[in-house]
């Protein structure tokens, strides 16, 4: 009960793959609120503030820490402007603390130094980062910011740190210790974590990439650890294991096309899904995901920059379909039917569910079905077994 509990939020899309009306978002973070989230990482994929306004201002009414997220990226309209810029307009919403979204790990320690020192000339909230270590640079890049007067720091214990995550939270601990800086952690305390969760890692390990090591090549594609472990994971599906460089080469490429958007969920996803097609298909868009034309006609946001003109007329010719905004009211009456029909309990009661059935309806049809057949004994057993699914 002494530990502030964290989540991601990604403003309208909450964690799913679109946007949810605005009912929704904000039942889902009062029940969160409710349920134990003290503090909000709250982002957009592609920095679009229109995005964030509505989700910021629901966690500022739960009495709950508002920290809003900028997902890092390099392209050529971003500059250090653009993230002075960025910075600015999420201290006037009143958050409560603003994060340095470093999800492909290509934050350079120097750039980290600019950035920080400048940001802590023009705002008073403290500044969070989060660096991922798969391009090498992490480490260095938390000292810098550190010498900048960063306030707060993401790491991961040791046992599951670098490659896909974060630099090992007792390496920077060692790096402080007898300075100014000293964060009075217990090393000895954080081995024994360590301990514990090299265990949960092996658990785990199927869903695991390949990287040992590190991947320079992040610094040019910019593809976050968790899109390439799904690469990876995608291809050896369709036995395509050896295309992956290619889908690795087209990704920056698309990207560009799209309007240099950052790379992070759900655009992160949309790219590599587009990538994929285009490399597979040996043509590049002769199939567009539905995803990328909804992209390409604005309805995830504004993107950052100019959209391929090409590529903007053939989405434009894509037939839509009509969208439908699920709320609480029809997904509680279409839980309620499920239940009904597969003669299960009514699971459409809390309010939990009901939100939950609308990010994931396939998921938490088939959860339902399992519990609503098993025995109270098997509970945690059947947890442990949707979890993976969830999860993955």
């Amino acid at each position: 009960p002494n530990t502030k509990q964290q989540m991601l939020l990604r403003g309208q899309n909450l964690l799913g793959y679109k946007h949810f009306p605005d009912s929704v978002v904000e039942k889902f973070i009062n029940k969160s609120s409710e349920n134990g989230i003290d503090v909000f990482r709250i982002f957009d994929a592609l920095n679009d503030i229109n995005n964030l306004e509505f989700s910021i201002k629901q966690v500022k009414e739960n009495s709950k820490h508002a920290q809003a997220a900028m997902a890092y990226t390099v392209s050529p309209v971003h500059k250090i402007d653009y993230w002075l810029d960025l910075a600015k307009k999420f201290e006037d919403l009143d958050v409560d603390s603003i994060a340095i979204k470093d999800m492909s790990g290509i934050l350079k320690p120097y750039v980290a130094f600019e950035m920080i020192s400048k940001l802590k000339e023009i705002i008073s909230v403290p500044i969070h980062m989060q660096t991922h270590a798969t391009a090498g640079l992490s480490t260095a890049t938390n000292l810098k910011a550190v010498e900048a007067g960063i306030d707060n720091l993401d790491t991961s214990i040791s046992s599951m740190s670098l490659t896909y995550g974060h630099s090992p939270t007792e390496s920077i601990v060692a790096s402080f210790e007898d300075s100014e800086r000293a964060t009075g952690l217990d090393l000895s305390k954080l081995q024994k974590v360590a301990d514990y969760f090299k265990n949960v890692r092996v658990k785990y390990s199927e869903f695991e990439g390949s990287l040992k090591g590190v991947d320079t090549q992040m610094l040019s594609s910019q593809v976050p650890g968790g899109m390439l472990s799904n690469l990876e994971s995608q291809l050896r599906e369709m036995d395509a294991d050896d295309r992956f460089e290619e889908v690795l080469n087209e990704i920056p490429r698309v990207r560009q096309d799209l309007g240099f958007i950052p790379l992070v969920t759900p655009t992160s996803q949309i790219v590599g899904a587009q990538a994929l097609f285009n490399v597979l298909d040996d043509e590049r868009y002769k199939h567009l995901n539905i995803e990328t034309v909804n992209l390409i006609l604005g309805k995830y946001g504004k993107v950052p920059g100019k959209i391929n003109k090409n590529l903007s007329d053939l989405a434009k010719k894509v037939k839509q379909e009509e969208e439908i905004h699920e709320d609480l009211d029809s997904a509680k009456s279409k839980l309620r039917s499920f239940c009904k029909e597969n003669k299960i309990k009514d699971f459409s009661q809390r309010e939990e569910n009901v939100l939950s059935y609308i990010f994931f309806p396939n998921v938490v049809e088939d959860f339902f079905l399992k519990k609503g057949s098993k025995k109270e004994t098997d509970l945690e057993q059947l947890q442990e077994e949707i979890g993976f699914v969830i999860r993955e």
